[in-house]
């Protein structure tokens, strides 16, 4: 991935921790819906942070990592230093981000004239959200894989994806099961390139191809 890669990702899942309350009532009406259930809720947010903690300390500057360190950044009230922090950051954010989006935009409206009928279909009917099924290498140069996209955004069914003339090819260790996040598209002499970002577990698929076929199942 040269756009949507796994530091992207990695980083939008901190957002979270900085979407912090606006007033003190809303942090107080928060916490008591916890206390409502017996629910210990400075160990969960402890727990919210150590999932966490590895890449907050990487994204966030140094500013931040006392909060994170004693937890304060998700367990207290922010203080208006952190708030101020916290609001700053987000909108440098929101910022790389659109430049980020508008960059590959302007990559995928220069070539997508170049790219076959099919691929353009691949690129523009989004998988998000599907989950491999199975994938197979009948031949040398093919590859296929079976999603359930009924809960994504197309199709909402089980498609077949076969790619036709590959000659590139790299799969991840863990690919069944697997969640379909995000994907870019490029063209080369003979096709196209096409790089998916999957989750669970966090991984890039990469394939070069002549061409690729949708068929539902």
């Amino acid at each position: 991935m040269k756009f949507f890669t796994k530091d992207w990702y990695e980083e939008m899942q901190i957002l979270g921790f900085l979407m912090l309350p606006e007033t003190k009532e809303e942090w107080d009406e928060n916490i008591e819906d916890y206390e409502k259930y017996g629910m210990d809720y400075k160990r969960i947010f402890k727990e919210d942070v150590d999932l966490k903690k590895s890449d907050l300390l990487r994204f966030l500057p140094e500013s931040f990592h006392p909060y994170i360190n004693d937890y304060s950044i998700n367990s207290e009230y922010p203080p208006l230093e952190l708030r101020i922090m916290a609001e700053q950051w987000l909108k440098e954010y929101h910022k790389r981000m659109e430049i980020l989006d508008q960059e590959y935009i302007n990559h995928y409206k220069s070539i997508k004239d170049k790219l076959s009928n099919n691929v353009v279909q691949l690129h523009d009917n989004s998988l998000h959200d599907a989950r491999v099924i199975s994938y197979e290498i009948p031949s040398k140069d093919t590859f296929t894989i079976i999603l359930d996209c009924r809960g994504g955004f197309h199709y909402f069914t089980d498609i077949k994806v076969t790619f036709t003339g590959v000659t590139e090819l790299s799969i991840p260790n863990q690919l069944e099961g697997a969640s379909w996040l995000y994907d870019e598209v490029y063209c080369t002499n003979t096709g196209f390139e096409y790089h998916v970002l999957f989750d669970c577990p966090l991984t890039e698929f990469n394939i070069t191809a002549e061409n690729v076929l949708i068929a539902e199942l």
